[in-house]
């Protein structure tokens, strides 16, 4: 079972020799204190702060930072499919699956894609997501008829079961999947 990192304490960066300033347990770290977690993303460094401060100059505490996890929960990614990806995610999968149809210039797009994300955590083990970028691959959207983005189709048995067109509520996808599980 996987834990929640709530707060890392690392020492400044001005504690490490200036040979080993490049990497620090796979963090980028520069000589201005601050580290960057390439691979961790939602993590923020907080500086101890001491209760003292002259003028408008506050003192940090030589204790180190403290990195804050910004997220909330964790997220599920939806994962993309390409044209040479589609046959094996879709086309071939045992369980239902729910395709977004989406591109990156596309308004309504981003408002449905954390309510896709939501969905395939609500649904882990029951129903695989992934998401369609139209520009990347046109010839899957082709292949479908989309017109119109953001579409939502379910598919099971490698056939297309519904379409859902545009940027709609959250209980429409759900009554939409509900029928195909």
């Amino acid at each position: 079972m996987a834990g929640v990192l709530e707060t890392l304490t690392v020492p400044r960066a001005s504690a490490f020799p200036s040979a080993s300033l490049t990497s620090v347990a796979g963090a980028s770290v520069s000589r201005h204190s601050s580290i960057r977690f390439s691979q961790f993303r939602g993590l923020k460094i907080k500086q101890n702060r001491c209760g003292a401060s002259l003028g408008s100059t506050t003192k940090f505490s030589r204790r180190g930072s403290r990195i804050v996890c910004e997220a909330q929960e964790t997220a599920v990614e939806v994962a993309g499919v390409t044209d040479a990806t589609w046959k094996s995610l879709v086309l071939e999968s045992d369980s239902p699956v729910l395709v977004e149809f989406w591109a990156p210039w596309c308004g309504p797009c981003r408002m449905i894609h954390p309510l896709i994300d939501k969905l395939a955590k609500q649904y882990a083990g029951k129903l695989n997501c992934y998401k369609v970028n139209t520009d990347e691959s046109p010839s899957i959207a082709t292949q479908y008829k989309i017109r119109s983005i953001p579409t939502v189709i379910i598919f099971k048995n490698g056939e297309k079961k519904d379409a859902i067109i545009g940027a709609v509520p959250e209980s429409t996808l759900t009554t939409c999947i509900e029928k195909f599980l």
